[in-house]
């Protein structure tokens, strides 16, 4: 393996007037970049310390859109080639690519945050290029249609390189992934999601398609349980050789999916879920919500109990599923008690299992409170908030049940109306979309789209979520034109503001905002099973 200074006179070309460290971050580039001899694992403590110094130039590169994709793509690939040879397992693998990644990001807030320039990134990525011995090409080149980092790299990568194919997309169409659950308690909620995506993307396709490509969705079925998620996602990627990823269902599966589609830098696009495991800051590239955060939504809530209910905040408990998804809730109740100067420590929270309707503990806890419990916050799915509420309704008579959207909205309606009006009549639900019952442009589109592709459809809450992220998601192809690949689409994504869909909702991305919408409904279920709008302030 060749020393430090072996590589003395390389590093001599560098401009002197940039600072030591950025000329010791290139120096350890040479080291560690050059192909290694050393066995795999010796140089992993080096490699992931490299990881925070090449990414931050590689992310000011994907942040200027003047620097040619190509360029940045054969960096990242040789790079992605250390990683492999340095990692003993899949997990070393897998938690330094995640390194490598968030440095990647912060070199892009860097420039979208001003701290970094442009031509102080060429200068920067031109360096490194030299180091590594990869093609410089001109700053303003064009990029080709590569597949991404690996394929840019094997290619040798450079303006003039001939469009490679992209997994996924063919001259006739463009493949997405979904992986929801299609059995289990939850498979409602994803064969609505699958509904509402499909119904878009048949609309689109019966308009021509999109710059003339046909769009496909391949659904894999994980049961809503994380250690089904790895395979399914294997299967969409490997088998099905899917260019992205849209509509994933759940939080737990969005923290095993996520790292696996970052690693291989692929689109995970609006996954049904509002926790943070898809809400980084600066943000994940790859990952891109359209609905808003579970703390916004208990924000939402906390704040309509407080001020319009005049519930005591003592009076307010949390039932949550417990684990990832509980906690998002848990932390937007928190996060709301502090901003309204309130005491989060007093919080009662009580739990149930996932996958599971067991929730006799948590009524068993509640009934034990000395002070009554008048509203409950609940961060659960349908089958186990129906069961919750048809048990608190007498243990807990006259509270009130507010619910964030994860739970389904139409999905818990129909068990509540199942066991009577009763049970329905005053609960409440958060939503991420506004009412299926509205005239907006968007909602009537959408009921259009189920009334041609899928006749006898009733509108709901999460198929329309599905077909507006959906919805989102087409315009951004459309824009990033006819030589697709996921760099210049994730580029494009990260342009777009004030996107009009007819919601009469502000829906925007960019470089340090991946979540399109900031925007809450409230409904309330009559006795019928039926929601209607209310005013949540």
């Amino acid at each position: 393996m060749m020393t430090f200074l072996d590589f003395q006179p390389r590093n001599a070309l560098l401009n002197h007037s940039r600072s030591f460290a950025h000329r010791s971050a290139i120096t350890l580039a040479l080291l560690v970049v050059t192909p290694l001899h050393a066995a795999p694992g010796d140089n992993l403590t080096a490699v992931r310390d490299l990881s925070g110094k090449v990414g931050p130039i590689v992310g000011s590169a994907l942040a200027c859109s003047d620097i040619s994709r190509p360029r940045i793509q054969a960096v990242i690939g040789k790079f992605q080639a250390v990683i492999r040879d340095a990692s003993n397992s899949q997990a070393d693998r897998d938690e330094t690519t995640r390194l490598f990644d968030r440095s990647i990001a912060d070199g892009r807030q860097a420039v979208a945050n001003g701290r970094q320039d442009c031509r102080r990134a060429e200068l920067q990525l031109a360096d490194l290029e030299r180091s590594i011995g990869a093609p410089v090409a001109t700053a303003g080149a064009l990029p080709d249609a590569a597949t991404g980092p690996r394929s840019a790299a094997a290619a040798g990568a450079t303006s003039a390189t001939p469009a490679q194919p992209v997994r996924g997309v063919t001259d006739r169409e463009i493949t997405f992934g979904s992986v929801v659950p299609l059995s289990g308690a939850n498979k409602e909620s994803g064969r609505l999601l699958k509904v509402g995506i499909e119904a878009a993307f048949n609309r689109a396709n019966e308009a021509g398609g999109v710059n003339g490509r046909m769009l496909k969705l391949v659904v894999a079925n994980d049961d809503y349980d994380p250690n089904r998620t790895l395979d399914a996602m294997k299967q969409l990627y490997e088998k099905e050789q899917v260019f992205g990823f849209i509509g994933n269902f759940g939080t737990a599966t969005a923290a095993v999916a996520i790292p696996y589609s970052l690693e291989r830098r692929v689109l995970f696009f609006s996954p049904y879920t509002g926790a943070n495991v898809t809400r980084h800051d600066p943000p994940d590239r790859y990952v891109f919500n359209y609905r808003p955060s579970y703390a916004e939504e208990a924000d939402a809530l906390v704040r309509y109990l407080v001020k319009l209910r005049r519930v005591p905040p003592r009076q307010i408990a949390l039932f949550a599923q417990d684990d990832s998804f509980g906690d998002a809730g848990f932390a937007g109740v928190a996060k709301a008690y502090r901003a309204l100067g309130l005491n989060d420590a007093a919080i009662l929270r009580v739990n149930y299992t996932r996958n599971t309707v067991d929730v006799e503990p948590a009524i068993n806890q509640l009934k034990a409170q000395k002070v009554p419990v008048r509203a409950v916050i609940m961060v659960a799915t349908s089958r186990a908030a129906a069961k919750f509420i048809e048990k608190a309704h007498d243990a807990l008579p006259g509270a009130a049940f507010v619910n964030v959207s994860a739970v389904g909205a139409s999905a818990l309606a129909n068990e509540l109306t199942l066991l009577g009006p009763q049970y329905a009549t005053g609960v409440i639900v958060t939503q991420a979309v506004p009412a299926v019952s509205g005239y907006s442009s968007l909602v009537l589109d959408y009921k259009a789209a189920l009334a041609k592709h899928f006749p006898g459809e009733p509108a709901d809450y999460t198929s329309l979520e599905g077909y507006i992220e959906a919805s989102i998601l087409i315009q951004a192809l459309k824009n990033a034109g006819q030589e697709l690949n996921t760099e210049r689409l994730i580029d494009t994504l990260e342009s777009m503001r004030n996107i009009d869909l007819g919601l009469g909702a502000r829906l925007s991305f960019g470089t340090a905002e991946h979540q399109a919408s900031h925007k809450i409904w409230g409904t309330v279920l009559d006795g019928t099973g039926t929601y209607q709008p209310i005013e949540l302030e």
